[in-house]
């Protein structure tokens, strides 16, 4: 039976190397309790804990393996018993049969790391540090990989300056590596001392001024400031490093950013020459020419794709349907659109079409193609609704999108995207109460889906009541999706309705900085002018306009303060 105990899946992806390989020492003891002897009661405990977890009680099964595991001293029970309290969200008896297994297997590098994810995501990351200085130190661990996902790992501990205390702590035992540094750069942008994270990644640089994971991450700090700095930082490393492909990308992106068209059009065609052949560099030139709304060179890369061989066409021709709707040319983005005919992208390009359907002033001839579509794929009928009601919503027809998604939710009762979108659907028509009650019904069927609690908590800080519990939701939100930047505005959102100005101001400037979108710079925005820095809460709403000059929550929020 032992013998059938599935592989524990480490929680944290951490680059150990030829240390994940078992070594001649835990093989033998891994052969030594195979063919260990299995009492009569040894067996009875294990099959005791086997029912118990086929009948869902996850508690009493870990706890049986876990007992097991310390009478018997078999490392691979213990890790059973870590496997079934994750599975079951036992944090505690997860971490305790996480020692365990470490106090059987010490030279293990899969228990420290686990023993040390889990201690992380519990929010004990200094309890973390000697686990994660043990596997640092164990034989053959690769380095340089560790300490680049180190990061990763410690991502699940909300503390970001705790994180970056421990970061500093393992990087100084082994300060000749430029890793070491580059995770410490990483760890001081994420707790926001942008200063020392400059510090670091520049020491990074000088240890290996041939890597360009620096160069990018400097360029984009510098970016948020200055794009001509940025561009600056990424020239140089281009002209000493002239077959960086993803610096040279960067630098175009940094040029156009810095109005420097012509520049950065010379950078695409370096890029081009060089790699002629090479379908993945066309499509990342003709992608990123895309985001920069340089259409004539987007449309040539992808055009150029489809006139090769291309591993994935349909990629280029739905990048083509999007090239065509930004410019408003609506029946050349469906033709490209309706010339996909099936595999990934072609659910995607049939709710494009019927986009740009209704973007023509077609809203019938759009609903009608949805329909047509969700007879022919049945099992899509939840995310053809959803894009249903998103045009009903664009056409301000939010009373049609709500009864749409009722009907459908009475078809499909705990389907998530369904219950998400009408309980966002009811907020524009001030149900409250069923904002809140789809929201926790959502919550109870996906208690990982972070937007639930975010969506919730965020309804209670801008409707300013409930602020404690908004908080604690959207705190929750963030512990799923630690660097979600609309996450992160909302948790900005509740400290300026709970009176905290400056924490505000950072946690939305994080956010922001993290994702400059509308939304998010209004609210910054506002804080910025709640604080008397009325020049800077002008320059975001300006910038964010140009991106956004459409958007009805910014303007609104411009009118309101500047009046």
């Amino acid at each position: 039976m032992l013998k059938k105990i599935l592989p524990f899946v480490a929680l944290g992806a951490f680059a150990m190397g030829a240390a994940a390989q078992p070594t001649q020492r835990e093989l033998k003891q891994l052969d030594d309790s195979a063919t260990r002897e299995l009492t009569e009661p040894t067996l009875y405990e294990f099959l005791l804990g086997e029912i118990a977890l086929q009948r869902g009680d996850y508690a009493l099964a870990a706890k049986t393996y876990l007992d097991l595991a310390r009478r018997t001293r078999d490392a691979r029970v213990a890790r059973r018993a870590v496997e079934v309290a994750n599975q079951g969200r036992l944090t505690d008896l997860a971490l305790e049969a996480a020692k365990t297994w470490h106090d059987i297997e010490p030279e293990s590098g899969a228990a420290l790391q686990v023993l040390a994810a889990l201690l992380v995501a519990s929010k004990k990351v200094e309890e973390a540090q000697p686990y994660l200085e043990k596997l640092l130190a164990t034989p053959g661990v690769n380095l340089e990989a560790g300490y680049l996902q180190l990061n990763r790992m410690l991502a699940a501990n909300p503390d970001k300056a705790a994180n970056l205390r421990v970061v500093r702590a393992l990087a100084a035992r082994n300060p000749q590596l430029a890793q070491s540094h580059f995770a410490i750069a990483q760890a001081a942008l994420a707790a926001n001392d942008e200063r020392a994270a400059l510090l670091a990644v520049r020491r990074a640089a000088e240890l290996r001024p041939q890597w360009e994971a620096p160069a990018l991450f400097e360029a984009q700090m510098l970016q948020k400031r200055s794009p001509a700095d940025a561009a600056k930082r990424l020239g140089q490393f281009v002209e000493k490093n002239p077959e960086s492909r993803e610096a040279r990308l960067n630098y175009a992106r940094a040029l156009v950013l810095d109005k420097r068209v012509p520049e950065a059009r010379k950078q695409f065609e370096t890029l081009l020459a060089g790699n002629p052949g090479n379908g993945e560099v066309v499509y990342a030139v003709g992608l990123l020419a895309f985001q920069l709304k340089d259409y004539p060179v987007a449309e040539d890369s992808m055009k150029r794709l489809l006139s090769s061989d291309y591993r994935d066409p349909d990629a280029a021709r739905f990048l083509l349907g999007q090239i065509a709707e930004e410019q408003k040319q609506w029946p050349r983005a469906i033709e490209w659109y309706e010339s996909i005919k099936d595999g990934e992208h072609a659910m995607p390009a049939r709710m494009r079409t019927a986009n740009a359907l209704a973007k023509e002033g077609k809203l019938d001839a759009a609903r009608d193609y949805l329909h047509r579509v969700s007879a022919d794929n049945p099992d899509q009928e939840a995310q053809l609704t959803v894009a249903e009601a998103q045009l009903l919503r664009d056409a301000n027809r939010h009373g049609e999108a709500f009864e749409l998604l009722g009907g459908a939710l009475g078809r499909s009762p705990d389907q998530p995207e369904l219950l998400y979108d009408y309980a966002l659907t009811a907020e524009k028509l001030d149900r409250f109460d069923l904002l809140e009650e789809n929201l926790r019904k959502l919550i109870a069927v996906r208690p990982d889906h972070a937007h639930a609690y975010n969506a919730l908590g965020y309804s209670f800080a801008e409707r300013n009541l409930r602020l404690p519990e908004a908080r604690k939701l959207i705190e929750r939100a963030l512990e799923l999706s630690p660097e979600d930047s609309f996450i992160i505005d909302s948790l900005g959102w509740v400290q300026y309705r709970e009176g905290d100005l400056k924490g505000a101001a950072a946690t939305l400037k994080r956010a922001y900085d993290g994702r400059p979108d509308a939304e998010i710079g209004a609210h910054l925005g506002e804080v910025l002018w709640a604080l008397g820095e009325r020049a800077e809460a002008n320059r975001v709403w300006q910038e964010a306009l140009k991106t956004a000059p459409d958007n009805e929550n910014l303007l609104k929020t411009i009118k309101r303060l500047r009046k």
